[in-house]
């Protein structure tokens, strides 16, 4: 039986299928870019796509190589490929993701200040882990069809737009001059969801950075996570749940309920570094579908894939939303 597909197959669309069973059906040097958040492999709040056998480090390193090797070949040469990771995990994901054949390029860091402790608390205001304030992206690039210009000119592929995501300033805001604005880092920061524009919350990383540096630097890195509104958008028709609320603790009524939606503005900044205009995104892992709905915004096609029925549903109505014209 055909695996159910979704969209409008001109723009996008969206398969519900297992990644690793289905991308070998893609054809080779078929998509521009790869942006994903796959599985950590850490056990992340028991659930079923990230326990199992994904906690052992070497079968987590062999499952990635699986479908890097896969990825591989259906990017087109100089393709790129962005995933998301854990950073405890992250040297198994660049080693598989290395033995697949890909070219690691860069670790992107995107750096938030809404992580909670995991820890349990032991006596003597004791513990064994840190709160987490960032997230690693591995960046790597499938292989050159001769030189970096001549795989440009032959496939449109191999290179970074930094035009397209070079950071404006006051100095520079509004301006359409090449080379205006800063070149883009590989750092993002995000600010607490409670900071406002005026001031914001303790403990926010973006605000720490613009007291140290004496000045808002922060606003070249910024990035704001996913809002209720964000998350939620175009899921009207679909039933809400009590969802558990990593960061400050409880539940609460949400319809997207996939525990790590990444937030559209990170999305769209890789999609516009990384694929050419029209390009074709692919996510072989789209959980909530947040790198296609980013693709749509940006003007590039988007081909996902989500083995969870219930994430492809979200998924396909966040799509169908941000597809509107």
């Amino acid at each position: 039986m055909k695996p159910a597909l979704y969209g409008d197959r001109k723009r996008w669309g969206i398969v519900a299928a297992d990644a690793l069973e289905l991308l070998g059906q893609l054809p080779t040097a078929s998509v521009d870019v790869v942006i994903t958040d796959p599985p950590y492999g850490i056990g992340f709040d028991a659930q079923a796509w990230d326990s199992g056998r994904l906690t052992n480090g070497r079968a987590f390193e062999r499952w990635t190589t699986t479908w890097a090797t896969e990825l591989a070949r259906v990017l087109k040469p100089g393709g790129y490929l962005a995933a998301f990771g854990a950073p405890r995990t992250m040297h198994r994901l660049a080693s598989g993701i290395e033995d697949a054949g890909l070219t690691i390029r860069d670790h992107l860091l995107w750096l938030y200040g809404t992580g909670f402790g995991k820890s349990p608390k032991l006596p003597g205001d004791r513990g064994t882990n840190l709160k987490p304030a960032y997230e690693p992206v591995v960046l790597a690039r499938a292989s050159l069809d001769g030189t970096t210009p001549q795989t440009f000119e032959r496939w449109g592929t191999g290179v970074l737009h930094i035009g397209d995501t070079r950071v404006r300033d006051e100095l520079c805001a509004g301006t359409a001059i090449a080379g205006v604005g800063r070149w883009p880092t590989n750092l993002g920061l995000v600010h607490a969801p409670d900071c406002r524009p005026q001031s914001c919350i303790d403990g926010c990383v973006a605000e720490a950075l613009n007291q140290q540096a004496g000045r808002p630097v922060s606003r070249y890195f910024y990035a704001a996570k996913a809002s209720t509104a964000e998350r939620e958008a175009g899921l009207e028709a679909l039933p809400t749940v009590p969802t558990k609320i990593f960061t400050k603790g409880g539940t609460r009524l949400r319809a997207n309920v996939h525990p790590t939606v990444k937030p559209l503005s990170v999305m769209r900044w890789l999609v516009r570094l990384l694929a050419p205009p029209g390009g074709v995104v692919l996510d072989p892992f789209a959980g909530s579908g947040s790198t296609g709905c980013a693709a749509l915004l940006e003007d590039r096609q988007f081909v996902g894939i989500e083995r969870e029925e219930q994430y492809v549903q979200i998924a396909r109505r966040r799509l169908e939303h941000w597809s509107r014209p």
